[in-house]
């Protein structure tokens, strides 16, 4: 049907052409210039002069931009139905209400937590579990299950593998305390010191008593990032007067303030950071799960997307590890990914994704062992610029590695050991036969040296999508956007249909949901053709 339009349209383009170089369709002149106006016959438009052949090289131009203008309008379309899926899935993949959205006059003083143990520490914060005494009785609490570890070193929670005693507390909040060394002890000078730790606060997260207005608008504040599903919240963020919390004279006694500790080196006053409380770390799952490889490409997918929302947002995680990354598991167990701990990132409003390189002493992130080629051989320079929008995208293929079931390249030491700034992709070692080719590819792809070659974080989500829920598509000989358009649309009906049959939407409901949510006709059709090239290959 197409077809015949684009003949009907060209047909009609070639005659209008014709009309108007000939003065009349299907009148033939000899070659030559244009006639002058008295040769011409009275009522005639004066008209290029044409050999026999006119009329069928006219018609035959115009059915040539027929197809063209039908192909436009092919793609028209695609890019409108995308855009209205996009606008449906939008609203509906929408983080849902944090564990405080009925207190948002509470939650900015330490004293109204009830803290519990020690979840973990790191090199500039340690994490507690705690809760308001406040909060309803039947919030939905994040469950501790036999099959996860202890997730603080040399501690672990109350209850942590075995059902908590009747009536004991529940725990749905974590608070992070952050070291404070060097940031003095005034609130001001607190939050723009550790100002990379409040990107991901909601909007009442800093509308306590030293109030986000204030800092939000400060040129120095950094940019407020919008909420994603896989990316951690921050409920809640205020300073405090230190406390002396359970473990800390054996866990961290040189970060305490000197009222504590006679040898800590502290401040007496820190920033305080409320979260939802999660069960572990992407690394403590993997120690004791290993997920299948379709289960896998999904927690894959679910890293992409996170991250794509950063660099959409013109924001760069510079610390991608699975040590940073948290898991909560769906009523079916399935585990559920969350990029947390910015306290490295890039999220400045003057400069985006752009970093200028000046000298040594330019910050250019944590984690140097997952730090992208581009940002590990930079060389500064007056006019030097690391561009961090496909850096994260790298670490995500590196830790793919571990999400696999394999020893992460980046890590460790030995032959089999690589590193970023000058490892050749031939050393990149195969992942198991049992993971699909697509996704074999895909993580080569995102490892490759040169930033130009590697698919950006969206391109990359879109190929596992396509991969994982649109292989008929894909088995096409003859892909054209209108059928791709087709597939898209039987997607969000059956993705719309199977979040409004269940309560709680499983895992892979939620990404169907992001991928149309964040649907773009250009991308969709990248990822296609790449993997439509690495198909044609094998």
């Amino acid at each position: 049907m197409a077809v015949r339009q684009a003949l009907g349209r060209g047909l009609q383009l070639g005659r209008a052409l014709l009309l108007r170089f000939t003065g009349k369709p299907g009148r033939a002149y000899g070659l030559g210039r244009p006639g002058p106006a008295a040769g011409c016959v009275r009522g005639e438009r004066p008209g290029w002069a044409a050999g026999p052949g006119a009329e069928p090289l006219f018609l035959a131009f115009g059915l040539g931009l027929g197809l063209i203008e039908e192909k436009q309008a092919e793609s028209r379309r695609a890019v409108s139905a995308c855009q209205e899926i996009q606008a449906i899935f939008t609203q509906k993949s929408k983080p849902g209400p944090d564990p405080l959205d009925t207190r948002r006059l509470q939650g900015f003083r330490l004293e109204e937590y009830l803290i519990g143990q020690s979840i973990g520490k790191g090199c500039s914060a340690a994490v507690y579990e705690a809760t308001m005494p406040t909060l309803p009785q039947n919030l939905e609490v994040t469950k501790s299950t036999g099959l996860l570890p202890g997730r603080g070193p040399g501690t672990s929670a109350p209850g942590e593998g075995q059902e908590r005693a009747p009536g004991a507390p529940a725990f749905p909040l974590a608070i992070k305390m952050m070291w404070n060394i060097s940031a003095g002890s005034s609130s001001e000078a607190i939050l723009n010191t550790m100002s990379q730790e409040l990107v991901p606060a909601s909007r009442v997260a800093l509308a306590g008593e030293y109030g986000a207005v204030t800092y939000r608008k400060s040129k120095r504040g950094p940019k407020q990032l919008a909420p994603h599903p896989n990316i951690i919240r921050v409920l809640r963020a205020f300073t405090s007067s230190v406390p002396l919390l359970p473990g800390a004279l054996v866990d961290y006694p040189d970060v305490l303030p000197s009222r504590l500790h006679p040898e800590g080196l502290g401040h007496g006053r820190t920033l305080f950071l409320v979260m939802k409380n999660y069960p572990c770390t992407l690394r403590q799952y993997l120690c004791v799960n290993t997920p299948s490889p379709r289960l896998a490409a999904m927690m894959l997918l679910q890293l992409l997307e996170g991250v794509d929302h950063l660099v959409q947002q013109g924001i760069a995680h510079r610390d991608l590890k699975s040590d940073n990354i948290l898991v909560e598991l769906d009523p079916d167990g399935c585990p559920w990914l969350v990029i947390a701990d910015f306290g490295c990132c890039l999220a400045d409003e003057s400069i985006g994704l752009q970093l200028p390189f000046s000298s040594w002493y330019v910050d250019r992130g944590g984690n140097g062992c997952l730090m992208a080629p581009e940002v590990s051989t930079a060389r500064p320079g007056p006019r030097a610029v690391i561009d961090y929008s496909k850096a994260d995208a790298w670490a995500v293929g590196a830790i793919a590695y571990e999400i696999f079931g394999l020893v992460n390249p980046f890590y460790g030491q030995g032959k089999a050991h690589l590193e970023s700034r000058s490892y050749r992709e031939a050393q990149l070692p195969a992942l198991p036969e049992s993971v699909p080719p697509d996704v074999r590819q895909l993580v080569r792809a995102l490892l490759q040296r040169e930033a130009s070659k590697r698919p950006s974080a969206r391109v990359a989500a879109n190929v596992l999508h396509l991969s994982l829920w649109g292989e008929h598509i894909l088995a096409l000989k003859n892909l054209k956007l209108d059928k791709m358009v087709g597939w898209l649309l039987q997607q969000s009906a059956a993705t719309l249909l199977a979040s409004r049959l269940t309560e709680k939407c499983c895992v892979e409901t939620k990404m169907k949901m992001l991928f149309l949510a964040n649907l773009e006709c250009e991308t969709l059709c990248q990822a296609a053709l790449l993997l439509c090239s690495w198909r044609a290959a094998l």
